[in-house]
């Protein structure tokens, strides 16, 4: 066989094996999204007036509430349910970050508690040796100058899109 042949069977080889690997991968997909298919967190308030069940990407599946929540005043009840929902909704995106990470051998999860953690105000504590000095506050956006055009709509109108 010609050196020319050997090679090209070599190259054969080498591209059914990354075939083999790219199904292996997959096969893998189709797996952890059934795994994140299943993902469910249920969260129940403190006091426990308030359940909240979230599933896959967040969607809240149920959302029970106890006979004393029907007492509480309305503001003090939408409060605790939008806490309990918010931690429903957490928990279930830091299960489906689980998933990844073991699927894939990535580190989702910890970005998902920073995004959680700057998105519900709250602050994740640092180990000493990673924290940063406090920046200075940067100043707001200014506003661009009007425009001398007659098209008024087009100058701070609640129409504008941002």
């Amino acid at each position: 066989m010609s050196a020319q042949m050997e090679q090209l069977i070599a190259q054969f080889e080498n591209f059914q094996a990354k075939v083999r690997q790219a199904e292996a991968r997959f096969a893998e997909v189709g797996d952890m999204q059934e795994r994140i298919a299943q993902v469910e967190t249920s969260v129940t308030s403190p006091s426990g007036e308030v359940t909240v069940v979230a599933g896959a990407g967040g969607t809240v599946t149920d959302l029970r509430l106890s006979a004393g929540a029907m007492r509480l005043e309305a503001g003090h009840l939408s409060s605790i349910i939008m806490s309990t929902l918010r931690k429903a909704v957490a928990g279930a995106a830091q299960q489906q970050a689980g998933i990844v990470d073991e699927t894939f051998g990535m580190n989702t999860s910890e970005q998902v508690r920073e995004a959680q953690a700057e998105a519900f105000g709250t602050v994740e504590e640092e180990p000493a040796s990673q924290q940063q000095q406090p920046q200075q506050p940067s100043r707001p956006a200014r506003r661009p100058a009007p425009r001398d055009d007659d098209d008024y709509f087009d100058d701070g109108s609640f129409l504008r899109r941002s």
